[in-house]
């Protein structure tokens, strides 16, 4: 390959002269500049001009990086960024191995792939990798899948936050999400350790939505169902599906696939292999003993809430329940707020959140706690309760009696 060796300028580079020796040669022609020592320029016959930088590592290894084309950047850019790779590899660096890794390093995109196969599914409920599935489709990957995960900043996942502003909920989730693939690719040296964008960024105050029936509403509600089935309205185990819920207090999931094998009618419970909290055994009522036996006699089925194609459980509930719940002028209570009227009932018949969080199978107690302002009634009945029994050590016999007259009118 012809050379020549002169101060690299824009004047020279665009000269007529050397592009005229390229065509001649038929070959590039490399210019060598004459003041930074491996600063180079390479004029190809059909006029492309490209700068480089030639050097050798410390172990000896020649390389010869492109800098970059002549007219997306100046010679004089293309001299300091040569300047600067330069002072790396005197300091023992390789500014073309670097370039190279940072190529294949993988993005946003990448380490969804790696995240769902490594650690989702192997770890994770199949209801919860769906979710994630969902999260990653909606969410992140439409704003970050191109992006390297090491360029990953803070101000990107503060732009993903501004940008569901709208939807709190799905906000936190995704960001939850994001953050535990950060840690991950820390874990898995894609980041440097303790570098995950997502801390520190605020997550949305979401209000809680808890919706308890009362006494009428259940009333309603029984009346739908039971209409439900006279007249045929819905698929036959739809109406036993929401019953169980309402007298279990089961999770939905956990009610729509149940098999046969987890019902002890014996012991009179569920024995669930799986839920969100892991194994735990639901004890049952009368009622909802009533309900499982009455479908163990309609079907053999392996699922208890069977599907209309054989083997299968139901799916599609919501729309069934938006009109039970129409018929019953309850439009605004969800299959899960069923679950929440149970654990109110609990409360308000005076069990303790101990005993109610074993029911509903938390693991934590601050997720029980949320149903202590309920207690307003037992609290009540267990003072008065208190206050009579420890009377008769305190007031005379007289002031036993008038308190307890004051009680009776009440």
């Amino acid at each position: 390959m012809p050379s020549m060796h002169a101060k690299l300028t824009r004047r020279l580079i665009e000269s007529n002269e050397v592009l005229a020796t390229a065509k001649t040669k038929n070959g590039a022609v490399i210019i060598h500049d004459s003041e930074l020592r491996g600063f180079q320029c390479k004029v190809s016959p059909n006029g492309k001009r490209t700068y480089l930088l030639y050097y050798r590592t410390a172990y000896g290894r020649e390389r010869r990086p492109a800098i970059g084309t002549h007219g997306r950047i100046t010679c004089e850019q293309a001299r300091d960024i040569a300047t600067i790779w330069l002072a790396e590899v005197t300091r023992g660096g390789d500014p073309s191995r670097d370039r190279q890794l940072a190529r294949a390093a993988p993005t946003i995109a990448d380490l969804a792939q790696r995240y769902m196969r490594d650690h989702a599914i192997p770890n994770k409920k199949p209801s919860s990798v769906e979710s994630d599935k969902a999260l990653l489709r909606l969410y992140i990957l439409p704003r970050f899948a191109k992006i390297k995960v090491g360029d990953l900043t803070r101000a990107d996942v503060y732009r993903l936050r501004t940008g569901l502003a709208h939807r709190p909920g799905a906000a936190n989730r995704a960001l939850a999400l994001l953050s535990k693939m950060m840690n991950l690719a820390e874990k898995w040296e894609l980041r440097i350790d303790g570098s995950n964008p997502v801390r520190h960024v605020e997550r949305f105050k979401e209000r809680k939505i808890e919706r308890f029936l009362s006494i009428e509403e259940f009333t309603r509600l029984g009346q739908a169902l039971a209409e439900t089935e006279q007249l045929s309205l819905e698929f036959l185990t739809v109406a036993p599906a929401i019953r169980l819920l309402l007298l279990t207090g089961c999770r939905l999931g956990e009610i729509l696939t149940l098999r046969w094998e987890s019902v002890d009618f014996d012991e009179g419970c569920l024995r669930l292999a799986e839920s969100k909290t892991g194994p735990k055994v639901v004890h049952l009522p009368v009622t909802a003993l009533a309900i499982l036996r009455d479908l163990k006699q309609r079907s053999s089925q392996p699922f208890v809430i069977f599907g209309r194609q054989a083997g299968t459980h139901l799916i599609g509930i919501q729309r069934p329940w938006q009109r039970i719940r129409a018929r019953a002028k309850l439009e605004d209570v969800r299959l899960h707020d069923l679950r929440h009227t149970f654990a109110s009932v609990a409360v308000s018949s005076g069990l303790s959140l101990p005993i109610i969080g074993r029911m509903l199978g938390h693991t934590q107690p601050q997720t029980t706690a949320r149903y202590a302002h309920l207690y307003t009634a037992p609290l009540k009945h267990a003072v008065e309760s208190v206050g009579t029994a420890l009377a008769a050590a305190l007031l005379s016999k007289s002031l036993v009696s008038h308190a307890s007259t004051d009680t009776t009118d009440a």
